[in-house]
């Protein structure tokens, strides 16, 4: 009986810290949220700007990364590798995500412990983020913030406590390291790649894997691991458009709650459910509506899945079908302004501004939406699939209803096409009304504890996505420094002379890549890389960024590892390799359109000529 209440004490006690912890990264995204907006009217009526505020939300935005990391890796959220979902279960599986998380947890270990040395080296030296602010008050987020990390790896690492030992040891293997890291210098960095690789088969989280490569890489070339922390401070507080990322993400998954979804569907329906495959159209336009918000976090497929298949079967599509569409359209909408992937395409490059990447994904985007529409259209010819009459009133009607989803990503993208504000400045506006209208006006959030739980989940994501953007940097410097994109260049211009060729090349390179890593590490990784390669064969930075989600936007389907078939799998329970085949199809004619976006440029680049912005 004693035990009993002890650990329902216990589990009382970490729902509250857990509540806690919410609350405390959702006041955070609210700060980053309503900071900007007073600044616009502070500017606007009085004329007088607020001081410091750009550094505080600076310093907010990478709070929340790392604390949002922290939230991920307690619930287990963190972004992997898609092999560990194919890892045998048993003995080998427990061992597999032992090592997974022994690995990690060393990692943050050494990353919280350089962060310690960062702290004490800012606070001597006595530098101010604003007037109030000292800069070191910002750093303690790192230390904080990795150190939970690694306890939390290492304690989900195994449901027994043989294996959290084991797991608690790489915590131990982390201080070691950072105690004796100038006696690394010298050795071979091939060991350490050896483990890192095995972990991350393993199902290590792939801000590890980075991290790990740049920390070992460092310590084998005689340098500190403070390194590590001073970029990723580095790279969240001062790139352009990254305090954007969270607020745009909340926005979405807020539409996402409740009954958005439905009056959307509505809409699309009444408007277009008159023709062949209405329905299936009304469909792939909604959860692409979706997903541009959601970044292909797949949010999309488990949200909408349970309202859209019993809609598509009901009116008379294939039960198979309907899978292999809604599963391929988890993935639309990534080519749309406000897309995530677009606007982290734009801050990693620093070549292409956001605007142009939103302009030049207006055409691809729909034609990516038309390709799997037609299958659709092809789908309810075939088997004469129910087709509602087009009605004025109710065409209407449902305009009236979801008039205030509708006017989110028109309001948002006039207001900084328009030039009334900045993407950065549209981003609180846009997070700001999504909020007043789901909790005040559709009240499909009854109250705020319904809005911190939904915030969470966002930060959860947006964790995962701003740490592994912030450690990634410390791995760019390093494949700088080893001359590897030079080398890369070398090698393509040796092997490829013809930009067709290339592209091609580039298409299925882009296929694997997206097949085995979310979208937003594949980004923040691979870009620096193939930048260079652009210059070479002269392609448009808008361009080779459209071509670059396109792509991986087509990896999500792709067998056996796309991370849309795994998600389809669980939502719809079915087999991975039956929703795989319901798939191919899609695969098949989203591929002709990811070859026309490549070979075809005047579709991303002719509206920005026709513009003035080219």
């Amino acid at each position: 009986m004693r035990s009993a209440s002890r650990t329902a004490g216990s589990a009382r006690l970490t729902a509250l810290a857990a509540q806690f912890e919410n609350r405390v990264a959702s006041l955070t995204l609210a700060g980053i949220m309503l900071l900007p907006l007073a600044e616009i009217a502070s500017r606007r009526f009085l004329h007088a700007a607020i001081p410091g505020s750009a550094a505080i939300v600076s310093a907010l935005t990478l709070w929340l990364g790392v604390f949002g990391a922290a939230v991920a890796a307690r619930d287990g959220k963190l972004l992997t590798l898609a092999t560990g979902e194919f890892l045998p279960k048993g003995r080998v599986g427990a061992a597999a995500h032992v090592l997974a998380g022994t690995v990690a947890a060393l990692i943050a270990t050494v990353l919280c412990l350089a962060s310690v040395t960062l702290v004490g080296s800012d606070r001597t030296a006595g530098t101010m983020l604003s007037a109030a602010i000292p800069v070191w008050v910002a750093d303690l987020a790192l230390p904080i913030g990795f150190a939970l990390i690694a306890v939390r790896l290492a304690l989900r690492a195994s449901p027994t406590w043989p294996g959290r030992i084991i797991a608690l040891l790489g915590i131990a293997a982390g201080i070691a390291i950072n105690q004796a890291h100038a006696s690394l210098a010298g050795y071979p960095l091939s060991p350490w790649l050896i483990l890192l690789q095995l972990a991350g088969i393993a199902g290590a989280p792939i801000f590890s894997l980075l991290a790990g490569i740049a920390l070992f890489a460092s310590l084998t070339l005689g340098n500190p691991p403070v390194v590590l922390p001073m970029m990723a401070y580095q790279e969240l507080t001062t790139s352009t458009g990254v305090a954007a990322i969270p607020l745009f993400t909340l926005a979405g998954f807020l539409l996402a709650e409740g009954r958005s979804s439905e009056r959307l569907l509505r809409v699309f329906r009444a408007w277009f459910g008159w023709a062949p495959g209405g329905t299936a159209i009304a469909a792939a336009m909604l959860c692409a509506f979706f997903t541009l918000f959601t970044g292909g976090s797949g949010v999309t497929i488990l949200v909408l899945g349970g309202l859209l298949l019993p809609a598509l079967v009901a009116s008379g599509y294939r039960e198979r079908f309907s899978i292999g569409l809604l599963t391929a359209s988890g993935s639309l909408g990534l080519l749309f302004p406000l897309s995530l992937p677009l606007m982290l395409y734009g801050i990693v490059s620093q070549k292409a501004s956001i605007e142009d990447l939103f302009i030049g994904g207006l055409v691809p985007g729909l034609l990516m939406v038309g390709l799997l529409a037609s299958l659709g259209v092809r789908e309810g010819v075939r088997t004469h699939a129910e087709r509602t009459p087009f009605r004025i009133p109710e065409a209407l009607g449902a305009l009236w209803e979801a008039k205030w989803e509708l006017t989110l990503p028109v309001f948002v993208v006039g207001s900084f096409i328009g030039g009334v504000a900045t993407l950065v400045e549209s981003a609180p506006m846009a997070a700001l009304y999504t909020v007043i209208v789901q909790r005040y006006v559709n009240r499909d959030l009854p109250s705020w504890t319904d809005v911190f739980r939904v915030a969470a989940d966002c930060i959860a994501l947006v964790g995962g996505v701003l740490l592994i953007l912030a450690v990634a940097a410390a791995l760019t410097d390093y494949l700088v420094f080893a001359q590897i994109p030079t080398k890369l260049v070398e090698w393509t211009q040796a092997h490829v002379h013809s930009r067709l060729v290339f592209l091609l090349f580039l298409n299925v390179f882009l296929l694997a890549v997206g097949t085995l890593m979310d979208i937003f590490s594949a980004i923040v990784v691979i870009v620096p890389l193939i930048l260079p390669l652009a210059d070479i064969y002269g392609i448009d930075y808008v361009h080779l960024g459209i071509i670059f989600i396109a792509n991986l936007e087509l990896g999500f389907l792709h067998p056996p590892l796309g991370l849309n078939l795994l998600l389809a799998s669980v939502r719809f329970k079915k087999p991975v390799l039956e929703v795989t085949w319901a798939t191919l199809p899609m695969l098949g004619i989203l591929a002709i359109g990811v070859l026309l976006i490549t070979y075809v440029p005047w579709l991303t680049l002719g509206i920005l000529r026709w513009m003035g912005r080219l």
